[in-house]
């Protein structure tokens, strides 16, 4: 599927510093991406250098920024955001002439929410003031009022993509997430949840494949959330989204020789784009 057959596939991916911890990480990076064949990618964790050093041996367009970037085969024709905004965007045009507008965001990832809960045994009303403490309320904000212009803009499909270090409300009926309530209230939709509004039977957890057990606390289950995304608005109708990999990774601390570089699971969405 292409968009010149109608359809946009879109990613998010955390490349867990930029696969470090992973032998021959790039090159299995590289291989990918060019399976998967996306239109555009929101990274995460490139350690100031990834969507370049990606884009350019792909021959595709980026924007780097800090650790977010965007990459697609198709050109950019404006960057937006930096680092301090804890997430960039781009403006891609497609083949067929039609332009979106794509942003990759990477909100601060401690405290985390899903240890007050679960592990730490902390009440909502806690669990939401810590929220507020981590900064992700903010972050999100300040990444939603940078997108403005471009969800006022008549037409226009606009993706948020991203590693959100929180879950979302619509998988926890208990917990009303201020981060995924700030997207929803912005206009944009959970492309997963859309395509599997049953959190119950597609729970669509991205954290951890690697990560069964909690690093610090001997014995107990590490927490496993969806806290990666790729939201939508405009002229699109997501018609497919997984969360995609390579093989089965070994747990840490064997995960070394890996297939898959990376310490989340990634999110491929695929649109229906409507005129």
């Amino acid at each position: 599927m292409s968009p010149d057959s109608g359809y946009l596939k879109v990613m998010s991916w955390n490349l867990w510093l930029d696969g470090r911890f992973v032998d021959d990480a790039r090159t299995k990076q590289l291989a990918f991406l060019r399976e998967q064949a996306p239109d555009v990618v929101g990274l995460q964790e490139t350690m100031g250098e990834a969507a370049r050093e990606l884009a350019t041996e792909l021959g595709w367009h980026f924007h780097q920024g800090g650790s977010c970037g965007i990459i697609s085969p198709h050109p950019i024709t404006a960057r937006y955001g930096d680092e301090s905004l804890r997430g960039v965007g781009a403006r891609v045009q497609l083949p067929s002439g039609r332009e979106l507008v794509a942003w990759s965001a990477h909100l601060n990832h401690e405290p985390y929410g899903p240890y007050d809960f679960h592990l730490a045994g902390m009440s909502v009303p806690q669990v939401l003031a810590r929220e507020e403490e981590a900064g992700r309320p903010r972050q999100i904000a300040d990444i939603i009022d940078a997108m403005r212009p471009a969800l006022a803009e008549r037409g226009l499909p606009v993706l948020l993509t991203g590693d959100f270090n929180v879950p979302s409300h619509l998988d926890w009926p208990e917990l009303p997430w201020q981060v995924s309530v700030a997207v929803e209230r912005a206009g944009l939709r959970d492309s997963y949840r859309v395509v599997h509004p049953d959190a119950m039977a597609k729970p669509g957890h991205t954290w951890s494949p690697l990560n069964h057990w909690h690093e610090q606390e001997e014995g107990v289950l590490e927490p496993q959330d969806r806290i990666d995304f790729v939201h939508y608005t405009g002229p699109l109708r997501p018609v497919a989204s997984d969360t995609v990999g390579v093989g089965e990774p070994r747990l840490m601390p064997h995960h070394g020789d890996n297939e898959w570089t990376s310490d989340h699971w990634a999110v491929l969405s695929t649109f229906a784009m409507e005129s």
